[in-house]
């Protein structure tokens, strides 16, 4: 995407700059695709995509079409045995594992975990869309601005037997102003260039949760039988997504109308994500996951070096954060707060059960071990 020149509306002239959003851990920016298990074959430690145009023109020529068709009809993957060469030979591009230890987890799943979230993609390569750029920066806005006494207000608003298609628009717009006059209107990221696929692989998730074991509570992992213990780890129902890796970095431009505009802006994303990311510390320490609290104490160094730049700063984005990662309001014990979930019947059985809410995180297993949460991104503007 390319800005129109000189200015953003109203006569206001902004000035232009380059963004540099670096991968901090595996992010997937998704545009709702999913590649179905007939759309590839696991081959070589890669996911194969296949190109089924090419097939289909191959195809055609002799008597395996209608063989070939019938699988896809009714098949819930491809035959390896029949069909494996077009894995060699007909696949548009090849998305490696992360590790080789998710293969065997693959293989054992049932096909309707095998369906895997890719990457936004235009016709150059992936991208990164601006919109989650500003999406992730408007959280931040409105955690500094948001308070006890905006989560009673708005409880008290609220009517006991209906729930307002959006309920808290008006208390976002209270801090950040209404349409046409809103703070988030000053600076504007515009989608990054494409990138090539060599930084994307295909990552494994799980489902933690945490398990009541009278006062106490252990760590549970999300399974076709509700969840089982660590012992039983792969019992549990595997994620597979298409992320980019850590160190991936998309570059795109910035306009802003002050650099005084955008310096607030970060500021806050600092403070929500210094915020956020001690929540999920306390979470790891409660699961007893050791790797996942090393990468976030990491994360939390690295916001601690930032503090309180006006240049740089930490985003949880895109897609598997969950719900704190796009919440603006993280006391999640806060009675006011827990009044307006129970009006959302989504959430209302895990807020009457009077566990620590929200008591799941999707976790990415690196080299085997559960080490990290997706989306956690450095945004730098030059």
């Amino acid at each position: 995407m390319r800005y129109n020149p000189a200015s953003n509306g109203g006569g206001r002239i902004f000035g232009q700059m380059n963004y540099r959003l670096t991968c901090l851990t595996p992010t997937l920016i998704g545009d709702g695709q999913k590649l179905a298990p007939i759309d590839y074959m696991v081959w070589k430690d890669h996911v194969n995509v296949l190109d089924q145009r090419r097939i289909f023109r191959l195809l055609a020529k002799g008597p395996r079409l209608d063989g070939y068709l019938a699988q896809l009809k009714k098949a819930e993957k491809l035959d390896f045995a029949s069909w494996g060469g077009f894995a060699q030979n007909f696949a548009g591009r090849r998305i490696p594992f992360e590790h080789s230890s998710a293969i065997p987890f693959w293989e054992r799943a049932r096909a309707e975990n095998l369906f895997i979230p890719t990457f936004a993609v235009s016709p150059s390569g992936p991208y990164l869309p601006g919109t989650a750029i500003k999406g992730a920066l408007r959280t931040g806005a409105v955690f500094e601005r948001w308070s006890e006494a905006t989560m009673r207000d708005l409880a008290a608003r609220l009517a006991d037997d209906r729930l307002p298609r959006n309920p808290a628009a008006k208390a976002e717009d209270a801090v950040l102003g209404g349409a046409g006059h809103s703070r988030m209107r000053r600076v504007s990221a515009a989608d990054s260039a494409p990138i090539t696929h060599s930084t994307m692989q295909v990552y494994l998730l799980r489902v933690a949760t945490l398990v009541a074991r009278g006062p106490k509570f252990e760590l549970g992992w999300k399974s076709p039988r509700g969840s089982v213990d660590s012992r039983h780890l792969e019992e549990a129902t595997p994620i597979f997504a298409e992320m980019a890796a850590p160190g991936t970095a998309f570059l795109g431009e910035w306009r802003e109308k002050s650099a005084q505009d955008r310096g607030k802006l970060f500021q806050a994303s600092n403070k929500h994500a210094s915020a956020l990311i001690a929540k999920q510390k306390d979470y790891a320490a409660v699961a007893g996951l050791p790797y996942l609290g090393a990468t976030l104490a990491a994360l939390e160094g690295r916001a601690g070096e930032i503090g309180e730049r006006s240049d740089v700063c930490l985003l949880s984005i895109g897609w598997g954060g969950g719900l704190l990662a796009k919440s603006a309001y993280l006391n999640t014990q806060d009675e006011s707060y827990r009044r307006i979930l129970r009006h959302v019947p989504l959430y209302q059985k895990a807020i009457e059960s009077g566990l620590p809410f929200p008591k799941t995180r999707r976790i990415l297993f690196q080299q085997n071990q559960p080490a990290s949460l997706p989306g956690w991104v450095m945004l730098e503007v030059a």
